[in-house]
Parts: C-alpha cells; structure tokens; sequence
C-alpha cells in the first residue's frame, strides 16, 4: 500500500490556510460593519457642535462629511463582494465516490488551492477598498477634530441687547388727566 501521509498532509494544510483566509474575510466584514456604526454616529455629533459658528467653519465643515460619506461607500461595497470560494461543491461529492484514496487528496488539494487563487482576487479588492476608508476616516475625524476645536477657541460672542422699558401705564394716566 502506498504510505499518502504527504498528501494528506497538503490536503489538511490547504484546507486550514483556505479557512483561515475565509475567516479573515469574515473578519474584515465585521471591522467594517463595526467603523460604519461609529462614523454614522459621529456624524450627527460633529454637525450639532457647529451650531452658531462662523459661516467660513460651517462651508469647510463639508469637507470632512463628504469625506466620511465617501469612507461609508467604500465599506459598504466591500459588503457588495461575491461570496468567497470554499473548497468543494456538494454536487462534486458524487463525483468522488469513483475515484481512489489517491486521487480524492490530489483533488482536495487543487480545488483548495483554485479556490485560494480566486478568492485572493476578491480579497485584494476588499482590502483596498477597507484600507481606502479608514485612510479617508482618520483624515475626516482630524479635520474634523480640528473645525470644532477651532470653534471652541473663536465662538461667536454676541452682543447684549439693550431694552428701554417704557412705563406705559403712567402714559395712559397722564392721558386720562388731560
């Protein structure tokens, strides 16, 4: 009998590496899910703070909205990606049962790894998406952070309004004597 522990070996090994793959994609998806819940919140803080502010901080406070909202589509449209390939189709199963030990493992080890090739595609394409988001979140939140502080420091100080308070009733009185 032919000693296949190396096959099997590969066989295993590339059925972790393509787990560990689809895990980490899963992962990605959580992150993501998890920072538009944040800026999403974020947003509406930032814009009550700006209340009664210098109109010049109101117009550039668009800059870092429209930069979240951008950051916000791209983490969305890694949710938008086709589902990663895991190894074997149920309907392959049926297929197998005529073939040997031998050619079961070489056939697991090909399809893991066809299936690692593709999936990498999708997965390089989701990661520059995510990494553009978060580069484009951490400047928003900066400029951001620096338009409120900015506002802090020059708030717009109104003046008091003066009231003359006219005693109307003594007018009337003075009227009535008459």
């Amino acid at each position: 009998m032919e000693d296949l522990r190396y096959l099997e070996f590969f066989a295993n090994d590339s059925k972790e590496i393509l787990e560990k793959q689809v895990v980490s994609y899963r992962q990605q998806h959580s992150y993501a899910g998890t920072i538009i819940g944040i800026t999403a919140l974020f947003i509406p803080f930032f814009f009550s703070n700006l209340v009664r502010t210098y109109l010049v901080i109101q117009i550039v406070s668009v800059v870092p909205i429209a930069l979240f909202i951008w950051a916000i589509l791209l983490m969305l449209n890694i949710f938008k990606t086709k589902p990663l390939d895991q190894a074997y189709n149920v309907k392959k199963y049926q297929e197998l049962l005529t073939k040997t030990y031998k050619e079961i493992l070489l056939s697991e080890i090909e399809t893991n790894t066809q299936s690692y090739s593709k999936n990498k595609i999708i997965i390089e394409k989701a990661n520059k998406n995510y990494i553009s988001a978060v580069r484009l979140i951490t400047i928003a939140l900066l400029f951001s952070i620096m338009l409120l502080f900015t506002n802090q420091f020059f708030k717009i100080e109104k003046v008091p309004t003066k009231f003359i308070i006219e005693n109307t009733m003594n007018k009337y009185k003075s009227f009535n004597k008459r």
